[in-house]
């Protein structure tokens, strides 16, 4: 049904998938990153399923992150579709991107994180340099059918990603998939700004908790992921994914016992290796552990007089 094509990243992530489709409009889904080799192997792709940049119709984006949207630019004669937060990156949106120091440090402050590691704001900004610069031709909302192409479900799947669109074909019984559900790695629930610098964070674990549940309730037979080989096993990698999130979330429970942490505190515990390489990673992981625990009822959070806040079991 999809036509896969291969493109490298610059990213520990290594490669990642585009899409074609040939319906009534011809499609790629996801279009890889803004470097000069991924846009070769994208022309060679095209080329091998006999297609060039200008035969394509339609881009549609399932999120906004560089490796899946960086080569927009490249599809003189395509629409551009996706979720609205895609557009903000797209346009380079002055006050939304300005936001995103401030919405980081004032995280990294709340956290309990100490001032040494306040350069990990520069880092957690993410840059636009592998991302396009062609704004959306139309936006995408969940339950949108997508032009072109009868029967093919856009599906609101936030948590990785605060752009992440899934697209399921219910008479074909597969999906493309995006960041969602990838086979052998889990996806990251990544703490991003939010559209409206005002509003309060997302708490992306539960968000993509509650996107991997939706495929739970379709008879998927295959998803075509944006990472890796395509999954045939949906319903059975979603419960090992959720169960394995719950084992962590209860470890980091069992940390709490005694005195109250913060977020730092517990990361620290918790990825003991890993944190001062991959700080942002790692405290989105832990936030989002917070969150769940403070959603099952088993955790209460609570702000000190310095602004952290401090977590014990309820």
């Amino acid at each position: 049904m999809f036509h896969k094509i291969i493109t490298p990243t610059p990213f520990a992530v290594g490669t990642v998938n585009s899409y074609l489709l040939k319906g009534d409009a011809l499609s790629i889904f996801d279009v890889g990153t803004k470097t000069p080799e991924a846009y070769e192997a994208l022309e060679l792709g095209l080329k091998e399923a006999g297609y060039r940049f200008e035969d394509i119709e339609q881009v549609i984006l399932t999120h906004h992150h560089p490796d899946h949207m960086g080569l927009v630019d490249a599809f003189p004669n395509a629409k551009v579709l996706g979720h609205v937060y895609n557009d903000a990156w797209l346009r380079r949106d002055p006050v939304f991107l300005a936001s995103h120091f401030d919405f980081y440090m004032d995280r990294l402050k709340e956290e309990g994180v100490p001032e040494e590691y306040f350069n990990w704001v520069k880092k957690m900004t993410r840059s636009t340099d592998f991302v396009g610069t062609r704004p959306l031709t139309a936006i995408l909302h969940d339950g949108d059918e997508v032009p072109g192409h009868p029967g093919l479900i856009a599906m609101e799947t936030l948590g990785h990603a605060q752009s992440h669109l899934a697209f399921w074909h219910k008479e074909k019984k597969a999906m493309i998939g995006g960041d969602l559900l990838i086979g052998h790695v889990s996806s990251n629930p990544l703490i991003e700004p939010p559209l409206n610098p005002k509003a309060n964070r997302a708490k992306s674990l539960l968000q993509q908790n509650a996107s991997l549940k939706k495929l739970l309730t379709l008879p998927i037979d295959v998803l075509y992921s944006g990472h890796g080989e395509e999954i045939r096993n949906v319903h059975e990698l979603v419960k090992e994914r959720l169960e394995k999130q719950h084992k962590r979330a209860m470890k980091v429970y069992g940390m709490l016992e005694g005195s109250p942490k913060n977020t730092f505190e517990l990361n620290v515990e918790l990825f003991p290796y890993a944190y001062e390489k991959e700080l942002g990673l790692t405290l989105s992981e832990t936030i989002g552990q917070l969150d769940y625990l403070i959603d099952e009822g088993l955790v209460k959070e609570k702000m000190n007089d310095k602004g952290v806040y401090l977590y014990e079991q309820a």
